[in-house]
């Protein structure tokens, strides 16, 4: 008893130190309505650990070990505060007073983290552990019962009134265990009957969390044998819709095997939600760096060489350059912050060498933050199931798309689908939401639901013009067959590049040569003169130039918003094309990926030049040529075979600034107030 005693004064030393107990007097104000009586009143107290240790280290070792002695004590002390200082005169006994404990943190050592990849999953004791993941699924939000009051049938006995049988959900138990008909009195053994208006609701929801290393299994790049399994948190009340689906979450919880004859499942009892990133190395490796250095002069060479000589192992050098170029832009670019901004670049791809290019997309994938190649045969945005816990409700499950939140999502081949199914990804990459269409009465609600969630990644997709060619349109100089795509899907996506087989029988056998010597050599360099980079080289640096914040310089922002308007008043006057604003944001994008794949922090004209040619050739491949003429390939004029190939394209790229500059100053309004006919 002395014991116990001593726990509560460190309590109350506890609360008083941090601000616990005023925190107590503020929020027992919102239970003064005297017309407003419930079972149970609900107080949310704050726990850091390392400061309760420090007041008692018994009292430390409770809150980490047994959380619900814990629990007991601290709500023994609540309500001799609340009765001492009269703060709810409607409290009157000590079980109606429901404390929540919230952990800040745990201690950082390997006995209070819960690895979700570890198995068998022991139910020990029930204390708060951490644990990372991936939300992969959830239930809309549904009721659960905090409290209930219930009272002795028997007239005779002093239990048929007042507060003596309250029943308060524990970490763990299902709603069966808080409310059901066969509780028995404690004092004459009388069967209980619960007083429902006294009943308190609180809000519920279920999450999905995976580790993250599953999505190693859904990028393509690698077979693996692991299988993972999800667990299943319970969200309550304030913790409700703090989570995302698609996002990584750090939660302290309480796991407890929940008994529901004649299953038992394994699940957590979430106490606190935090958005949680995983540390990756933000390194430029040493030969990336000596590249910059020998580069330094030119605003153009560093990216040009690093897409020259990247993805050797699927294409050989030379080969495929913008596209190469137009994949790493999309992967430096692509990422999702948390005010859930979205930052992406999605991409359409024209080839007839699909094979090959597919390839080239999968090797690329493995790079991403987070990449995920679709299967045909799967769900790309969210399915629907009932849930299994015993709530009944709809559980909505990520598709593809969502799972790749921050990240790439390749569809593959657009010519796998069906009219329907392109139908869909044309309204998401327009709305870039995902609709979750909900029928009430086949999930217990008494009126349908439609959910949206935000779609934060970017799209990967190719499409084989020899493939049901019925194009219209494609008299228009410069527009290009696009396969069974109609042009409207192919407007929704910000780049499309067509990979044109210009050297016709060379680039073939390049190709294979290149094929047959990864097959017999791997490993060994292609080209003697050119760069040598690890797959571990660009993943760094991929990683690296997402990190780095830029900003545009007024240069830059003049050539984009010049050329926006030009390209906008002399579409919509000679083709009727009406240029969305849409495409200023894909400007921008492209500029500022540009400059981040340079590794700079300001955005420069000549990273607008590559904004403005990218954008230009994917407008003229889907609605014609504009009065701005530039080559098919205008981003490699060349090949870049020594230094004298790279001196030639940034001349090429200069005459191309100043054809720019001479089309915003023909065609776009006001120009002459920021650019000089000179």
């Amino acid at each position: 008893m002395s014991d116990v005693l001593s726990l509560k004064e460190s309590v109350v030393v506890y609360l008083d130190r941090s601000g616990g107990l005023q925190k107590l007097t503020e929020d027992c104000e919102q239970f003064d309505d005297p017309q407003h009586v419930e079972a149970v009143y609900r107080f949310c107290i704050s726990v850091n650990p390392s400061d309760v240790m420090e007041v008692d280290a018994e009292l430390g070792d409770c809150v980490l070990h047994e959380p619900l002695k814990a629990t007991a004590l601290f709500q023994s002390v609540c309500f001799l505060a609340i009765k001492t200082l009269s703060l709810v005169e409607k409290i009157h006994t000590e079980s109606q007073v429901n404390i929540i404990l919230k952990l800040t943190h745990l201690p950082p050592f390997p006995e209070y983290t819960l690895d979700l990849c570890s198995f068998p999953r022991e139910c020990g004791t029930m204390r708060p552990v951490s644990m990372e993941g991936l939300v992969i699924a959830m239930t809309r939000v549904t009721k659960y019962t905090q409290g209930a009051r219930f009272l002795c049938v028997n007239d005779d006995c002093p239990c048929c009134t007042g507060f003596h049988h309250i029943r308060v959900h524990a970490p763990g138990a299902t709603e069966s265990a808080t409310v059901r008909n066969d509780f028995s009195c404690m004092m004459c053994n009388s069967q209980l009957k619960e007083d429902v208006k006294f009943r308190v609701l609180g809000d519920k929801q279920l999450v999905e969390l995976i580790h993250v290393k599953a999505l190693d299994v859904l990028n393509g790049h690698q077979q693996s044998s692991l299988r993972y399994q999800s667990v299943t948190l319970f969200l309550r009340d304030e913790l409700c819709n703090l989570m995302r689906i698609g996002r990584l979450y750090r939660v302290l919880g309480i796991p407890a095997h929940v008994h529901q004859w004649p299953n038992i499942t394994w699940s957590v009892e979430a106490n606190s939600v935090r958005p949680w990133e995983p540390e990756y190395p933000h390194k430029v490796s040493v030969r990336f760096q000596e590249l910059l250095k020998a580069t330094a002069s030119s605003p153009w060479g560093f990216s040009a060489i690093v897409a020259h000589c990247f993805g050797l192992e699927v294409s050989p050098p030379g080969l495929y350059n913008t596209l190469k170029l137009g994949l790493l832009l999309s992967l430096v670019q692509t990422r999702a912050d948390a005010k859930e901004t979205c930052h992406n670049l999605d991409l359409l791809v024209i080839t007839t060498d699909t094979l090959v290019l597919d390839r080239l997309l999968t090797y690329s994938l493995s790079l991403a933050f987070r990449g995920v190649r679709h299967p045909a045969s799967g769900e790309m945005f969210a399915s629907l199931s009932r849930d299994e816990h015993g709530a009944g409700t709809a559980n909505i499950h990520a598709g593809s798309a969502l799972l790749a939140t921050g990240g790439i999502c390749m569809v593959g081949e657009l010519g796998c689908y069906k009219k329907d199914k392109l139908d869909s990804i044309q309204s998401v990459l327009e709305s870039r939401t995902v609709s979750v269409f909900i029928p009430g009465k086949k999930y217990g609600e008494d009126a349908d639901q439609q959910l949206s969630f935000p779609l934060n990644c970017s799209f990967w997709a190719l499409t084989d013009p020899s493939q049901q060619p019925g194009r219209t349109d494609c008299t228009v100089l410069g527009t290009a067959e696009m396969g069974p795509v109609p042009l409207q899907l192919a407007d929704t996506f910000g780049l499309v590049i067509q990979c044109r087989d210009m050297m016709g029988e060379q680039a073939l056998l390049a190709q294979t040569v290149h094929t047959l010597q990864q097959s017999a050599q791997p490993g060994k360099p292609l080209d003697p003169t050119c760069w040598e980079f690890s797959s571990q080289d660009y993943q760094e640096l991929v990683a690296h130039a997402r990190s780095l914040q830029v900003e545009l310089s007024p240069g830059a922002e003049k050539m984009i918003h010049g050329y926006y308007m030009a390209s906008r008043r002399i579409r919509t006057q000679s083709q009727g094309v009406k240029i969305s604003v849409a495409s200023i944001k894909l400007l921008i994008s492209l500029a500022e990926a540009h400059c981040k794949l340079s590794l700079r922090t300001q955005v420069l004209e000549e990273d607008a030049v590559i904004a403005v040619l990218l954008c230009e050739n994917s407008v003229t491949l889907k609605h014609g040529a504009s009065a701005l003429i530039i080559p098919p390939d205008a981003v490699f004029p060349c090949d870049l075979e020594d230094v004298d190939c790279l001196h030639r394209r940034d001349m090429a790229l200069d005459e191309l600034h100043q054809n720019i500059l001479r089309f915003i100053y023909a065609y776009a309004p006001g120009a002459n107030s920021y650019i000089t006919e000179e």
